[in-house]
């Protein structure tokens, strides 16, 4: 096997924000690698950044690529601007880790694509939720057969956004600039693990609404959607930004032989009665090493890399994306990985802008 360290050694964020810190903490545990540089439109915002992680300052992301001339590139700025970033990044074939979302609407999903195609840099996608520990026992639970075939599934997310978190920023809650509201910026990550567990996408048929802060953003707080996968299997999403807390989401899977529901740190499984069956108790089933951590440790390990409502899956995610750079695999999460959820994201919105089913 070939490695290319000495080639991507370098690497930089774009966009200093909270989500910024999230990275940069998870870049500071990739050994070999250092965070060279960083950029944000408010200066003092990046400086702050980069005095934390010995990494220089600048106002704008080609002043950064031309003179620190990183190797990885990681986009957290506000959404509009992900794929213009990402894309010229690539054009200049460096290494793109994006965060979410992918893409805000059509146009970019097709530039987006057009620009993975054309560079010899790799895109990665964060969603991290991936590798949540609920997530990935309820994959091993998959894996070796043992709930059965799925017939449906429900995601559940409740989280609070007050008037506040927008109008402190210059472009959330606005549809150009945000893309949208509770789907794409709070509960794609949910939408993403549902169409993990259920299958391609086929319909969606949606209602979106803006239940409290009508006068205050454009997008909204609220999306319901009946989704129809392959193989005559239904789901149901649900995503507000209206309620009084922030809770962990949840997915919730029928199967044939039991329930399946994955709630932040763990997956937990119940007959149909509700009574919660052991997963100690299932003769085939071992924890995987990614797994074997207990809730109190996961928490514990996310509490330094932001809000434990986020997951618990942001290091493990960008250790993966970096892993495969060394050892020039395929990307663990791109857009071919992610091609279901975008395309059943963007099918959503124009369902509850038409009011009709759309087909993915």
């Amino acid at each position: 096997m070939v490695t290319v360290m000495a080639e991507i050694r370098k690497a930089a964020i774009i966009g200093c924000g909270n989500i910024a810190q999230v990275h940069a903490a998870c870049i500071a545990g990739q050994p070999g690698i250092s965070l060279a540089g960083v950029a944000d439109t408010c200066l003092e915002r990046a400086v702050s950044l980069g005095e934390k992680y010995g990494a220089e300052a600048y106002y704008t992301m080609e002043e950064l690529l031309d003179r620190v001339k990183p190797e990885i590139v990681h986009i957290c700025t506000p959404h509009y601007l992900h794929v213009p970033m990402a894309a010229e990044a690539l054009r200049q074939g460096r290494q793109v880790f994006m965060e979410k979302p992918p893409v805000i609407n059509q146009e970019q999903y097709t530039i987006l694509k057009d620009a993975v195609k054309s560079s010899k840099g790799k895109l990665g996608l964060c969603f991290q939720n991936r590798y949540n520990p609920g997530t990935l026992a309820a994959m091993r639970l998959f894996a070796l057969g043992i709930p059965g075939r799925v017939k449906g599934g429900r995601a559940i997310v409740s989280w609070c956004r007050e008037r506040e978190y927008y109008t402190e920023s210059d472009w959330r809650g606005n549809r150009k600039t945000e893309g949208g509201g509770a789907l794409i910026n709070q509960a794609v990550h949910s939408l993403d693990l549902l169409t993990l567990f259920l299958g391609k996408p086929v319909s969606a048929e949606a209602v979106m609404a803006n239940h409290h802060l009508k006068n205050v953003i454009e997008v909204e707080d609220m999306m319901e959607a009946y989704i129809q996968y392959e193989e005559g299997i239904t789901g149901c999403f649900y995503a507000t930004t209206a309620y009084c807390t922030n809770m962990p989401p949840i997915i919730e899977l029928h199967c044939d032989n039991m329930n399946v529901r994955v709630e932040e740190m763990k997956a937990v499984c119940t007959d149909f009665s509700g009574e919660e069956i052991k997963l100690s108790e299932m003769q085939e089933f071992k924890f995987s090493d990614e797994t074997s951590a207990s809730p109190e440790e996961n928490k514990k390990k996310q509490a330094s890399l932001g809000k434990s409502y986020w997951g618990a899956g942001h290091m493990d995610c960008i250790t993966d994306y970096y892993s495969s750079l060394l050892s020039e695999k395929a990307v663990p999460i791109g857009l071919k990985e992610t091609k279901d959820t975008i395309e059943l994201m963007l099918a959503i919105y124009e369902s509850a802008r038409i009011g009709e089913e759309v087909i993915v």
